[in-house]
């Protein structure tokens, strides 16, 4: 069977050249005669793979010494309590809520303290990201949150906010290594892998040093102190082995399209591309404000639920799988990450053209 165009929000496509290698390396791992999956993550071979992947992350964004990069599990959502636990010393910190999973993050915060919604467009079902240029913060807040590509909506902070001198903390979870990231605006981010990255499983967090100490809420667990994997160089206990292996091949992907600055190219004609037809098209409708546009995650709908329905089904007949919104937004989402080729979503469009001058 051919592989399918597969456009799903996550656990999402990954680059067919890492698959193949990987698929190449299964039973033998250059000479060892197993598996990476079956490898002891005490093992100087999967040290090196490790620090490897590391070494490769850091390049890709240009990432600064005063950083630790960890690879974590329990997914983004279980940072939605490590953070508050780890960060918010005040008792105090401030949201923006633009989402789903920044909405999650928000009420998660309250369990461990007063968290401030500092600005929202729930006002809108989240269709847009809000001017973020002068927020009402709270002084002692400990840190401002964001969630900065919403997978689910489709919105993406084109500029990120003015924290006004507090750390800003962004879940980048659906943006991950799309495009290049100005560093230095960062106190931390993280992202769950398995979207534009490697498979579900690991948590990948950059964390500026002077942030990580002992100096957590009382009660914090030992495995919820970034200090412990911090000190432990991510091998505190066995990490998602496999998942770190796929990701360092991934990284490596990137490097070899030419880095971020390329990618972010690549991933705008191709959003492009679908976007141009949505403003062109008499059936389909794109649900985000322009100006808050994801390059990354793609929703739009007929304004006829059977339709949408039909075209789902006939779509997947066709080879386009995954392409069911989610179900608070409903119609379609296509996700087209890093590694969605652009063959996919041309193919795509052409789909989508066909398919309503048969239903006008």
């Amino acid at each position: 069977m051919s592989r399918v165009y597969n456009f799903s929000a996550g656990p999402a496509v990954l680059p067919e050249e890492v698959l193949r290698e990987a698929a190449e390396e299964m039973l033998d791992y250059k000479g060892t005669g197993e598996s990476v999956m079956e490898m002891s993550h005490r093992s100087k071979e999967f040290e090196a793979i490790i620090q490897e992947a590391e070494k490769d992350f850091r390049e890709l964004l240009g990432l600064p010494d005063d950083f630790k990069v960890l690879f974590l599990q329990g997914g983004a959502s279980q940072q939605f309590a490590m953070i508050p636990m780890n960060f918010m010393k005040n008792k105090k910190a401030a949201y923006i809520v633009t989402g789903q999973w920044a909405k999650k993050a928000y009420k998660e915060a309250q369990i461990f303290g007063e968290a401030v919604a500092v600005a929202s467009s729930e006002d809108k079902t989240f269709s847009y990201i809000p001017d973020c240029s002068d927020l009402d913060i709270p002084e002692d807040a400990d840190y401002l949150y964001i969630c900065e590509n919403n997978t689910i909506y489709g919105t993406k902070f084109k500029e990120l906010p003015n924290a006004k001198g507090h750390r800003l903390i962004s879940d980048v979870s659906s943006c991950f290594l799309s495009e290049p990231m100005d560093i230095d605006k960062y106190s931390m981010f993280y992202g769950g892998a398995q979207k534009n990255i490697g498979p579900a499983g690991v948590v990948i967090a950059a964390i500026r040093e002077d942030m990580i100490t002992e100096d957590c809420l009382p009660g914090t667990p030992t495995m919820l102190k970034y200090k412990t994997h911090a000190d432990a160089d991510s091998l505190y206990n066995t990490p998602p082995c496999y998942g770190i292996y796929i990701c360092g091949k991934v990284f490596k992907w990137i490097k070899s399209m030419g880095g971020l600055s390329a990618m972010k190219e690549h991933n705008e004609k191709k959003a492009a591309i679908l976007y141009d037809f949505l403003d062109s098209s008499d059936m389909f409708k794109g649900t985000v404000e322009k100006g808050s546009r994801s390059l990354m995650n793609v929703p739009f709908v007929t304004g006829d639920d059977e339709l949408n329905a039909k075209f789902i089904s006939e779509a997947k007949a066709a080879g386009f799988i995954n392409l069911k919104g989610h179900r608070s937004v409903g119609g379609m989402r296509a996700s087209i990450y890093n590694a969605m080729p652009m063959e996919g979503v041309t193919k795509l469009v052409e789909f989508m053209d066909k398919f309503e001058k048969e239903n006008k």
